[in-house]
C-alpha cells in the first residue's frame, strides 16, 4: 500500500506542534495534538453517548463541533446528520478513510496554539469541550465480531515450553502463518467496567473426573486490538499489501483468561468459556495516521511467509507496554510486566490477509486481538502464567503481597503509548477490577 500522506495530514504529524491546550504538551501526556485519537462519551452535561476526540486532559465533543460550523464532512448521500451524535463511532468510520483524516486535519488545525478560533472564544469552548474527569467512556464501537490472534514468538515458545516438550516449544503450522480463534464480540467490555470470576469445569490432578467451580487461575493477556475501518465482500480476500488501508486504528486489549478452565476445554477445538466470559479494550482509538512516525521493521520471519503473507515496507509499531497490578486496598500499584509491540512476529496486515484468504467477510467495527506480547525477557512476559511460571514463581508487590494468579479485588491495567521527541501518542488505560464469582449453585 501506498502511504502517500497530504501536506495537510503530514503537518498534524509535526513533532514540533503545540496545542493552546497546555495538558496536551507535556511529554509524557497520552493525548498529544499528534495523537487525536476517537472514541464514544457522555457527561452530566448530556448523558447521550456521542463522538470525542482526547487532547489533553479533555474531550472534544465532535457532535457540539459539527453543530458550531466548524467541522465539516464532504457532502455525501450516505453521511447521516447525526454521524458524531451516535452512540458508537461505526457510522462515521464506515465513510471511509477520507472522512477520518479530514476531521484529523480540522482538529489539529482547531487545536493549534496558533489558531485562535476556539482558544479565544470561551463560550464556544464551554459547548465543545468536556473536562474528561467530568465524563463517562463507553465502548467506542459496535463489535459485529471479535478474533483473537496469538502472534508473539516468545509467547507461544513461553507456553510451548511449559505445556509441551520445551525443544518443540512451536507447533510446525505455527511460523507458517498467524494462528487464530474467533471469540465472543458480545463480551467485549470498554476500560473501567468490572470483571466477575468465570466459573466452569476444572480437572483437578489428584480427581478422575471435573469438578464445577469459580476459576482458580484467572489471568490477564496484554494485548492490543485493530479495529477494521473497511469491510471486504464475502468471498473476496484483503490483500497483505493493502491490509491497513481496511485498520481505522489500534486499542489496549486484556483477553481475561481462566487458565485452569481453559487446559481442561481448549482439546481438540481450542478456547471457549475460558475466553468468553469477558475481554476488556481501552475507550480511545488511537488511528494508524496516529502512529505512522512509530513504524519501525517487524522481526525477520523465517521461513518466508508464503505470497499471500508478504507485504513490503515496515510494519511494525514501536509502542511501549506495561501491566500494573493494584490489590483491593493498596495505595499503590506494582508494575508486573513491560514489554513492546514491536516485537510481534506477525503484522496486523499478516492477520487479517490470513483472516480472509478464505473469503471470509469482514465488518466495519469489527476487532482484531493481536495476542498476548510477550517480550525476551522475564519482566516483559504479557501474561501472569508466563511471569510466575504456571504460579512456581509468584511475583513480589510492592507492600509485600505475591501473586501467583489474580484474587478477587484485584484491578489490572494495561497502559500503551509512543514516545516521540516532547510529546506522546498513548492509548489510555485499559483497566479492570476482577470480583468474585457468583456462586457454585447448579454443581
Amino acid at each position: 500500500m501506498t502511504r502517500d500522506l497530504s501536506n495537510d495530514l503530514a503537518a498534524t504529524l509535526d513533532a514540533d506542534k503545540r496545542s493552546w491546550l497546555e495538558a496536551a504538551n507535556d511529554p509524557a501526556c497520552d493525548f498529544s495534538i499528534q495523537n487525536l485519537p476517537f472514541g464514544i462519551f457522555s457527561d452530566a452535561r448530556n448523558g447521550g453517548p456521542r463522538a470525542g476526540v482526547a487532547i489533553g486532559d479533555a474531550i472534544v465533543d465532535l457532535a457540539a463541533l459539527q453543530a458550531a460550523g466548524l467541522l465539516t464532512l464532504a457532502p455525501h448521500d450516505c453521511v447521516p446528520a447525526d454521524v458524531f451524535a451516535r452512540p458508537a463511532l461505526n457510522a462515521f468510520i464506515a465513510l471511509g478513510r477520507d472522512a477520518w483524516r479530514s476531521v484529523r486535519v480540522q482538529l489539529s488545525q482547531l487545536l493549534d496554539a496558533r489558531c485562535s478560533t476556539l482558544r479565544d472564544d470561551a463560550a464556544l469552548r464551554e459547548r465543545v469541550l468536556v473536562p474528561m474527569a467530568d465524563a463517562t467512556m463507553h465502548l467506542p464501537v459496535e463489535i459485529p465480531g471479535y478474533t483473537d490472534f496469538y502472534s508473539s514468538k516468545e509467547h507461544a515458545t513461553n507456553v510451548g515450553a511449559m505445556f509441551r516438550d520445551p525443544k518443540n516449544a512451536l507447533l510446525p503450522n505455527w511460523t507458517e502463518m498467524p494462528i487464530g480463534y474467533n471469540g465472543r464480540a458480545s463480551s467485549v467490555v470498554v476500560s473501567g467496567t468490572p470483571v466477575r470470576r468465570p466459573m466452569g469445569q476444572l480437572k483437578l490432578p489428584d480427581q478422575e473426573r471435573p469438578v464445577y467451580g469459580a476459576c482458580r487461575k484467572l489471568d490477564i493477556e496484554l494485548e492490543t486490538g485493530f479495529i477494521i475501518g473497511r469491510g471486504n465482500a464475502l468471498g473476496e480476500p484483503i490483500a497483505c499489501g493493502e491490509a491497513e488501508v481496511h485498520i481505522f486504528g489500534m486499542v489496549l486489549l486484556n483477553d481475561w483468561s481462566a487458565r485452569d478452565i481453559q487446559q481442561w476445554e481448549y482439546v481438540p477445538l481450542g478456547p471457549f468459556n475460558a475466553k468468553t466470559f469477558a475481554t476488556t479494550i481501552s475507550p480511545w482509538i488511537v488511528t494508524l495516521d496516529a502512529l505512522e512516525p512509530f513504524r519501525v521493521e517487524q522481526p525477520q520471519q523465517s521461513p518466508e511467509p508464503l505470497p499471500y503473507l508478504r507485504h513490503a515496507g515496515k510494519h511494525a509499531f514501536d509502542i511501549a507496554l506495561e501491566v500494573l497490578l493494584r490489590p483491593e486496598g493498596a495505595d499503590a500499584a506494582t508494575t508486573i510486566a513491560r514489554t513492546n509491540f514491536k516485537t510481534m512476529y506477525w503484522t496486523m496486515a499478516q492477520q487479517l490477509a490470513h483472516h480472509t484468504v478464505s473469503g471470509c467477510n469482514t465488518r466495519v467495527g469489527d476487532l482484531m486481538g493481536s495476542g498476548t506480547i510477550s517480550g525476551p525477557t522475564p519482566d516483559s512476559f504479557g501474561s501472569l502464567l508466563e511471569l510466575t511460571w504456571n504460579g512456581a514463581r509468584p511475583l513480589a508487590l510492592e507492600g509485600g503481597e505475591t501473586r501467583t494468579f489474580i484474587v478477587d479485588g484485584d484491578e489490572l491495567t494495561l497502559a500503551g503509548w509512543c514516545q516521540g521527541d516532547g510529546y506522546r501518542v498513548g492509548f489510555g488505560l485499559c483497566a479492570g477490577k476482577i470480583l468474585p464469582a457468583r456462586g457454585e449453585a447448579g454443581g
